[in-house]
């Protein structure tokens, strides 16, 4: 009986709601005035001659009052412990006005201790009332929306690593939701432990074994967005060696910005296990290239190339170009721009242009023209096939894109009379083992020696900015093992000593367009990545912090297998970022120069001619020697892998 007369009462309209809250509150002002008359007679109090209209009066200063100050706006069953203090100051205005109305009546013998009861029974009903219809109602309303009640068991237990405002706003998003039931508290600061928020339990980090065992908790939830990378990381590793599932609130950063709400739960950031906080950019180089000036982004659709593009319209561009050859990835991208235009109050200040172009950089006529119609000022060049397996499968495709279109683009961009270009590069192109690595090195190669050809005299400052594995990009492992991991494995992992890299890609973005601005012509900047990190161990991590075990040998109980699958074509153990050991600082402390060795022109340009005519011919293995002859160190570690060169060489008649 009592679940339908819920479920009738969540099924009305808000209008009904609302009137059925009105007339109780009718009811509540007659009886707490009578409550309070009686009290102070010490009788059951009835009134006499002119003290009726008084019963009459009060519910008609009441409901306005509460009506004006929001009474009857609020959801019930969602009604949260700040709403008492709109209570409080309702019912508060509400005694005051009918107390001069009661002194100014002029009715004899109104003791003044009446008002005061008034106020103090109407506070109690009124309040008392709705949080105990807020208890009545969410069990009724999570069994209608989602088959289960507040108390259902099935619901997951977890602990809150953070005890502070942000942790205090999760854990009263989670009691409306039906998926975490939080059991406690835990929080570095010891002035906190053994007190109490919203009824939990704040606890020390030594009693987290204790918690996970009393209340078998499954997950545990990081409420600590204001922490540094750093702290972050090491709560992550202490954290490591218990059998729960680790997720984090998103950063301040994303919720100040709207991408996220403060209780968007998501997997740990894996920037988390870096545990490097970033280095505040220097925002006069940010600035340099791209404030007020014409930008354009080649493979604007790529993982480094659209944070690129997301860093540049904060920067307040005059105009920005989106140029890529993949039509989803150019749409995507454009439409991303498009809602960021419309919602940073940064890029409502001054009207910046979006020119999404489809296009490829190997067509010169195609940049040149884009160049000139727009007067470009500055391009950041990170078109380019990167992913090493599949450039093996394919190293013409990636000759002509990686080494052609940076020369096509890069004389595009000095008929026309560009400022500034920036080649996106790679740590896989020093002493390269791989087809990807060596065109990339080509490609520099390139901009070095146009940089320094005196037969020519142009405005272009070439600049080159070589780094290793980004966080999260198309060819990142990270994604690969989160999906590997849902899965239920294995992981598959390449080799146990592999090592790499790794930076974010925000701050990856951030130190190319700084790096650009530092370039003189023909400078190659290396990023500083930190320190290198096994792949295995990295799997690992990821594996313990969804709450499962490895299984090996030691463990032969756990639930994810890692599996060593071998190292793929042109792969590398471990990568650099210099060919040799020369080096210099600049101004910035993540960003340095690298001192290369460079083709002149005179000699390149043949070289280059002979690489187009054997890419074109499809003669592959000339194709490598001629690689091989042009950039220093390149062992190729694999033998020549192009499908199409195979097919037909196979079927070409024996002499």
């Amino acid at each position: 009986m009592g679940f339908c007369m819920r479920s009738w009462f969540i099924g009305l309209s808000r209008a009904k709601k609302a009137l059925i809250l009105v007339s109780a509150d009718v009811v509540f002002v007659v009886f707490s005035l009578w409550a309070a008359f009686s009290l102070r007679w010490g009788v059951m109090y009835v009134p006499k001659g002119d003290e009726w209209y008084l019963f009459a009066v009060a519910p008609v200063i009441a409901v306005p009052v509460f009506v004006n100050l929001g009474l009857y706006r609020s959801i019930i069953r969602y009604m949260e412990i700040r709403a008492l203090w709109t209570i409080i100051q309702a019912t508060t205005l509400y005694a005051l006005l009918f107390a001069f109305i009661l002194y100014e009546s002029g009715i004899p013998l109104i003791p003044r201790t009446v008002s005061p009861l008034n106020w103090l029974i109407i506070m109690l009903l009124i309040g008392s009332s709705r949080f105990l219809a807020r208890w009545w109602l969410q069990e009724t309303y999570f069994r209608l929306v989602g088959g289960r009640s507040v108390a259902d068991s099935r619901k997951k237990n977890v602990v809150i690593y953070g005890a502070g405002s942000a942790g205090v706003q999760l854990v009263s998003a989670l009691e409306h939701g039906r998926e975490f039931r939080p059991v406690a508290f835990i929080d570095d600061d010891v002035l906190l432990h053994k007190r109490k928020i919203n009824g939990l339990r704040i606890y020390p980090f030594s009693s987290l074994s204790y918690l996970l065992a009393k209340h078998h908790v499954s997950d545990i939830l990081l409420a600590i967005p204001s922490a540094t990378r750093a702290r972050r990381s090491e709560i992550i590793r202490m954290l490591e060696p218990y059998a729960v599932h680790v997720m984090s609130m998103p950063g301040l950063s994303d919720i100040a910005q709207g991408k996220v709400t403060f209780d968007a739960l998501q997997e740990v950031d894996i920037a988390d296990l870096l545990g490097r906080d970033p280095v505040a950019p220097d925002q006069s180089l940010l600035r340099a290239n791209i404030t007020g000036k014409v930008v354009m982004v080649t493979g604007a659709g790529g993982s480094i190339g659209s944070e690129i593009c997301r860093q540049i319209i904060q920067l307040q561009p005059d105009s920005v170009i989106l140029f890529e050859q993949c039509e989803f990835a150019l749409y995507a991208i454009e439409k991303e721009l498009n809602h960021l235009l419309s919602t940073s109050r940064v890029c409502r200040i001054q009207k910046i242009e979006l020119l999404a172009l489809l296009g490829s950089v190997v067509d010169i006529d195609r940049i040149e023209k884009v160049c000139k119609t727009f007067k470009v000022q500055t391009i950041y060049h990170a078109a380019a096939y990167k992913h090493v397996p599949m450039v093996e499968k394919n190293p013409g495709e990636a000759v002509r894109n990686n080494v052609f279109g940076t020369l096509s683009a890069a004389q595009a961009a000095i008929n026309a009379d560009v400022e500034t270009f920036v080649l996106i590069s790679t740590d896989k192109a020093v002493r390269p083992t791989n087809t990807m690595g060596a065109t990339k090195r080509v490609a520099e190669l390139i901009l070095q020696a146009l940089s320094q050809h005196s037969d020519h005299q142009y405005s272009t400052r070439f600049t080159m900015v070589r780094f290793g594995n980004v966080l999260g990009s198309s060819g990142s492992v990270v994604p690969l093992f989160r999906e590997q991991i849902a899965r239920g494995g294995p992981v598959t992992v390449t080799d146990a000593r592999i090592i790499r890299y790794f930076m974010t890609i925000p701050e990856a973005a951030q130190l190319v367009i700084q790096a650009g601005a530092m370039g003189q012509g023909g400078d190659v900047f290396v990023l500083d990545m930190g320190e290198p990190i096994r792949i295995v161990d990295l799997a690992r991590r990821m594996i313990h912090l969804s709450g499962l075990e490895v299984k090996d040998d030691d463990h032969p109980g756990g639930e994810i297998e890692i599996s060593f699958t071998g190292l793929r074509p042109g792969e590398k153990l471990y990568e650099e970022l210099l060919i040799g050991g020369t080096v210099s600082e600049t101004g910035h402390a993540r960003i340095m120069r690298a001192q290369e060795h460079v083709i002149p022109w005179s000699e390149l340009e043949d070289m280059l001619e002979t690489l187009k005519q054997a890419t074109k011919d499809g003669d592959f293995e000339r194709v490598r020697v001629v690689l091989q002859h042009v950039v220093s160190g390149f062992v190729p570690q694999c033998e020549i892998g192009d499908l199409v060169w195979k097919r037909s060489s196979a079927l070409k008649p024996q002499a």
